[in-house]
């Protein structure tokens, strides 16, 4: 069998052929995350951090924090994720603690469609989301990372979490995966007018950009929300995410989650 023409192979007297076209883009694409420099590295992983952490529940230690949030989002280099951040932090520093919680509620426990659950939009209510939260967890456990406090694998939080230490390839790949529902989110929070809009914004301009597929399927959740069994999800779900009745916000069902806010945990709400 003959090799494979190297990328850079030409007709003779012509362009290259659209095969050595098509690997030679996959291969910058395959080396682009590796291509980082330390300073993009570093930057990366601190904004991966940074949306962690603002989107958890804003519990007294996070707002107590605000002022070091804030700095440390000034030590980021010029880009539109710094720039996203920058805009919610502004915002986020100015608020009443109360306020904040209670606009966080109401974003992200009373609408589906900004919920931060990621599986859910993928698969909904049905057993094969019980599979990809199995998955996901595995994935966790692989790399030597354990979800504790009974939070779900899916919620963003973590998954950015697992992101920032795992590095843009293998700890990038659930954001990759999941980035329609995380397109939904951004689009729900903007027609929602929340400054939380600005966190999956910064997220978003991290990862590759939309197909065509993928806005279409965005529009098509939106418009029909996903699959619904209703079944698949005891094994993880327990009272933290409320399988869901009609998926247009606001929902006036009970909130996901509602403990007190004295104590923290991965999300800061139990």
């Amino acid at each position: 069998m003959s090799p494979l023409p190297s990328p850079s192979a030409k007709r003779p007297g012509g362009p290259p052929s659209v095969p050595a076209l098509v690997r030679s883009r996959l291969r910058a694409a395959v080396r682009r995350p590796s291509r980082l420099t330390p300073a993009e590295a570093r930057d990366r992983a601190l904004i991966l951090r940074l949306l962690s952490l603002l989107l958890q529940y804003p519990d007294p230690e996070l707002t107590a924090a605000r002022a070091g949030v804030s700095a440390a989002v000034e030590t980021l280099h010029p880009s539109p994720a710094a720039a996203e951040l920058a805009a919610f932090t502004a915002w986020f520093a100015g608020q009443e603690p109360d306020a904040l919680e209670r606009h966080y509620v109401e974003m992200f426990d009373l609408r589906r469609r900004s919920s931060l659950h990621l599986t859910y939009y993928l698969h909904g209510d049905t057993r094969r989301r019980g599979m990809a939260l199995l998955t996901l967890a595995q994935r966790y456990r692989a790399a030597g990372w354990e979800v504790t406090d009974g939070e779900l694998p899916d919620h963003l939080p973590v998954v950015l979490e697992f992101a920032a230490l795992s590095g843009p390839g293998a700890g990038e790949a659930p954001l990759r995966q999941h980035r329609r529902g995380l397109e939904l989110i951004r689009q729900a929070l903007e027609e929602a007018r929340s400054p939380y809009r600005h966190l999956p914004a910064a997220l978003l301009s991290l990862l590759p950009p939309p197909t065509e597929a993928d806005l279409k399927a965005v529009a098509e959740l939106a418009a029909e929300g996903p699959p619904n069994e209703d079944v698949g999800l005891d094994p993880y779900a327990g009272d933290l995410f409320a399988p869901p009745g009609a998926f247009v916000p606001p929902d006036q069902a009970s909130p996901t989650l509602m403990p007190p806010v004295t104590t923290s945990s991965t999300d800061g709400r139990r």
